[in-house]
């Protein structure tokens, strides 16, 4: 598969572990930024992203920062995107298998190196099956559309 990176400067160090780890399980990886530990702010690094998993640039992307919430919170504003914030291997593997989450956050200020390529490990060995939680994620979309229709939205 094709992964997308990204990172605010709070995650670089991260950032760059996670990417070797997943070139190492034999994945292309695209990085997005940051690129060294200057300061920059996350949700331009979460708006690129979304965009380029929804252009189809990417298969699915893990994007970093301090705690993962902001760039959850901004990779969720770019339409058609469901990002999942995730811990631990369990919820990284079920964002896939129950939410077809095209991106998943991770925080470098919570989660240590060798758990977060556990994470990615575990996101990015499944994929979605659809069934009942197909119906879940179509209720999820076509609200989405509804609220874009009546003017709400990015």
């Amino acid at each position: 598969m094709k992964i997308g990176v990204g990172a605010d400067h709070n995650a670089f160090d991260l950032k760059e572990a996670v990417k070797s780890y997943i070139e190492s399980l034999g994945h292309e990886v695209v990085d997005y930024g940051c690129y060294s530990k200057d300061a920059i702010d996350y949700p331009g690094v979460a708006f690129n992203v979304g965009t380029e998993v929804m252009k189809g640039s990417v298969d699915r992307a893990i994007l970093f920062c301090g705690t993962g919430i902001g760039m959850a919170i901004a990779a969720n504003k770019v339409p058609g995107i469901r990002a999942a914030q995730c811990h631990d291997t369990y919820s990284a593997e079920r964002a896939q298998l129950s939410n077809n989450a095209q991106i998943i956050t991770i925080g470098a200020k919570v989660v240590g190196e060798e758990a977060a390529k556990k994470i990615a490990e575990a996101y990015l060995s499944v994929s979605f099956q659809g069934g009942n939680s197909g119906r879940k994620i179509d209720q999820i979309m076509d609200k989405e559309q509804e609220f874009l229709k009546q003017g709400f939205g990015c």
